[in-house]
């Protein structure tokens, strides 16, 4: 049994829309393993970008608890979860969220200068980790020179770059053809098994569940289904 990276505990989070409160999470309870390759699933506004976002430190719960390695996020400061985020978290965007003027060089070096390391200590791994994403010729080219497929490849490494214990991948296929998703799928799943950092994706896409090993279904805000790649269905 793979030790508990993330625990929800009765997680809410509620939205003033006007004078109206949008219930977007509702009694939401989970736990993450280690090396998880997982996703959440469901149709628009089911919760899952939400719940991304809790884990990630971008947004705190209205009721309940989200804990990292049993720490509470919600009574972090600012700045507590700004360092929780730059350590542990490696985020990877539908819209792949690139530095338009940057070269895939600096955007994959970017993360770990913010992290106050050294371009010439660092220099080797952001060469390496472009490389494991098949985009070693591709070094000194901008975001506007590069297709999609290529793009998202970029964002995986930056992920990756800071050997994060945690990857949050919000629809990260959504703008992407069938084969272009195929080897992104794939080598996101290389990747989670030699670098071991979890990986929980939020999708509709039905070609992301060929890939997982357990399937997390939100519906209105809860939990519907909580299935293991094996068939076993977890008590919500």
């Amino acid at each position: 049994m793979s030790e508990t990276l993330i625990t929800l505990e009765r997680v809410c989070k509620l939205y003033q829309v006007g004078e109206e409160n949008f219930t977007a999470l509702n009694d939401v309870s989970l736990e993450v393993g280690n090396g998880a390759f997982m996703s959440f699933v469901g149709p628009s506004g089911s919760g899952k970008t939400t719940l991304l976002n809790l884990i990630g430190g971008l947004d705190r719960p209205t009721t309940g608890s989200v804990l990292f390695k049993g720490r509470r996020l919600e009574n972090m400061s600012r700045e507590e979860l700004a360092a929780y985020r730059r350590e542990n978290i490696g985020f990877i965007f539908q819209t792949y969220n690139l530095l338009p003027v940057y070269s895939v060089y600096e955007n994959v070096l970017f993360p770990l200068i913010l992290n106050g390391q050294k371009e010439s200590q660092v220099r080797k791994r952001v060469e390496e980790m472009v490389a494991k994403v098949g985009l070693a010729d591709q070094m000194n080219k901008k975001p506007a020179q590069l297709s999609g497929g290529q793009c998202q490849r970029v964002a995986i490494a930056r992920a990756l770059v800071k050997d994060p214990m945690l990857i949050l991948a919000d629809e990260p296929t959504a703008n992407l053809d069938s084969e272009n998703s195929r080897q992104i799928l794939e080598l996101m799943q290389e990747l989670n098994h030699e670098y071991k950092a979890a990986v929980i994706f939020s999708t509709h896409d039905e070609r992301v569940t060929r890939y997982i090993r357990r399937e997390v279904r939100l519906e209105d805000g809860s939990i519907s289904w909580d299935k293991r790649r094996n068939g076993t269905e977890i008590e919500t």
